[in-house]
């Protein structure tokens, strides 16, 4: 009976409860959602139709209730001969509680047909659990593969199976703009398509690409409704628009937010390409344009921009630019691109919204009300933190995993290099050990990542996920005291057989 991620506490009390069609679920008005969700959860595998009343009775009952003096995302699960009782301190705890429920009972609770002949019991425990961090993220990036809505869906359904509660959606970049925006057409009818693929890396030296378009984006009514399934779910939607560096699609589409006066083609290639944003009033009225589409659809507090990677040769090279910081009194481009990110943070902070980027943006001076998300190592988070602002840990030498699983490269699918395997992550602290207590508390949680050079399907990209997520999501949810990397790495091997029945592709471990 190993739970992933592992619970605060859980006690075993005696003789456990019997799952049946004559069970009923009870719950508040307020808890409505959450029992009719659990109810279609365990449908499929029992055939049974559970009934969802106002009123509890004395036993084949589960019955979900409010507590206020449990906290957010917490909850209290008892089973017992009569009754699984779920006490939760909001709708997100008794969501997560019935997260729990599926994984107490037997594994096949999690095929999609009836099951005969199985004695769905749940074992008589106590569970005492709330998550040790608020921000439990997985991010995927859409732009160097397209990924469709249904993945999108299946990908929050795992989200939350392991009660993660933040999807990082990284919508744009040079390889593909993904996201409709109506007022510029033409940054999907132009930006959303390439005309080839890069295959292999380029530090192979050998131009070789596929000859196939690649393309694809979410109209405004589909990115309201992954938003709406993700919100049902308990996950914050987090959207990425990349700027003013990784823009080379929407350059492609307009020209004129660029610094030169040559076309511009969606890139074919990986790595960082050196067109960027040029930094003026127009361009900067463009991004808010973007932005005030975006807030409509995203109700997210935070808001990501990117503002990583961006090469300055062109502002160093630009008349127009070198003009700029002069009148500005800019000594570097460093500076210049500040500017820009402090622009887009006033105009987010006045709509009530929250500027999130990468380390980059430390560069130059930080945006007063920015969000830093470290991924250069744990220096920038560190640095972030003892100024005062909030962190998320995004180190990539263990949360990205678009590196190898395995250091044996030649039985592993092309990834882009260096090797991350789920002993490591299992192993992963999301406190960096020389920040100060002090300032541990601006540490939000931590996410993983998934870029998608390499990744071209849906199915590669759950292979590159699972089970390496699972035991990320045990670093971000379990107090650090009940973590036990190689207690947890037996207890993967079990739930892989869950994830199996679930339809994910995974690496399976040894």
């Amino acid at each position: 009976m190993r739970l992933i991620p592992n619970p605060a506490s859980l006690d075993l009390v005696g003789s456990g409860f019997s799952l049946s069609s004559n069970t009923v679920i009870a719950c508040p008005p307020a808890l409505r959602a959450e029992a009719e969700m659990l109810a279609g959860w365990l449908r499929p595998a029992t055939g049974f139709s559970l009934a969802i009343v106002a009123n509890t009775r004395e036993g084949d009952v589960i019955e979900l209730g409010l507590s206020e003096n449990l906290g957010h995302e917490a909850y209290i699960l008892e089973a017992t001969p009569e009754r699984v009782s779920i006490q939760a301190g909001d709708a997100a705890g008794a969501f997560y509680a019935g997260q729990t429920l599926r994984q107490l009972l037997p594994a096949g609770i999690f095929t999609a047909q009836p099951i005969a002949k199985v004695a769905w019991m749940v074992p008589g425990v106590r569970i005492a659990d709330a998550p040790r961090f608020g921000w439990r993220g997985s991010h995927l990036d859409v732009s160097r593969h397209f990924m469709p809505v249904a993945f999108i869906k299946k990908h929050l359904d795992l989200l939350a199976l392991h009660k993660m509660n933040v999807f990082h959606w990284h919508l744009t970049d040079d390889q593909g703009w993904r996201f409709e925006v109506r007022k510029y057409p033409r940054l999907t009818e132009v930006g959303a398509w390439r005309a080839t693929t890069r295959l292999g890396h380029e530090y192979d030296k050998r131009d070789l690409f596929d000859g196939i378009p690649h393309g694809g984006f979410y109209t405004q009514a589909e990115v309201g409704e992954i938003v709406a399934y993700a919100a049902a779910r308990h996950i914050l939607v987090l959207p990425e628009f990349d700027m003013p560096g990784h823009m080379m699609a929407a350059i492609a589409a307009y020209p004129e937010l660029g610094n030169l006066d040559a076309p511009a083609e969606v890139w074919p290639h990986w790595g960082i390409s050196k067109r960027v944003l040029n930094i003026s009033e127009e361009t900067i009225a463009f991004a808010q344009d973007v932005l005030s589409e975006a807030l409509e659809l995203f109700p997210s507090k935070y808001i990501h921009l990117g503002g990583d990677e961006c090469p300055r040769d062109e502002w160093v090279e630009s008349p127009r630019m070198q003009a700029f910081m002069r009148a500005q009194g800019m000594t570097d481009e460093a500076e210049l691109q500040a500017h820009f990110m402090k622009r887009m943070d006033a105009f987010l902070s006045e709509r009530g919204r929250v500027l999130v980027g990468w380390d980059e943006i430390l560069e130059g001076g930080l945006a007063p009300n920015a969000v830093v998300m470290s991924w250069r190592g744990e220096q920038g988070g560190i640095t972030a933190a003892q100024a005062g602002h909030d962190v998320v840990m995004a180190p990539y030498h263990t949360t990205y995993f678009d590196y190898y699983q395995s250091e044996d490269r030649a039985n592993e699918p092309l990834a882009i290099g260096n090797y991350t395997s789920v002993e490591k992550v299992c192993a992963y602290e999301p406190i960096p050990a020389n920040l100060d207590p002090a300032h541990a508390g601006h540490v939000l949680g931590a996410q993983c990542q998934l870029w998608t050079e390499y990744t071209p399907t849906p199915a590669a990209a759950e292979y590159m996920l699972y089970p390496r997520l699972c035991a990320f999501a045990e670093a971000v949810w379990t107090p650090k005291a009940r973590r036990d990397a190689d207690e947890l790495l037996k207890g993967l091997k079990a739930h892989q057989h869950r994830l199996a029945l679930l339809d994910v592709a995974q690496r399976l471990m040894g």
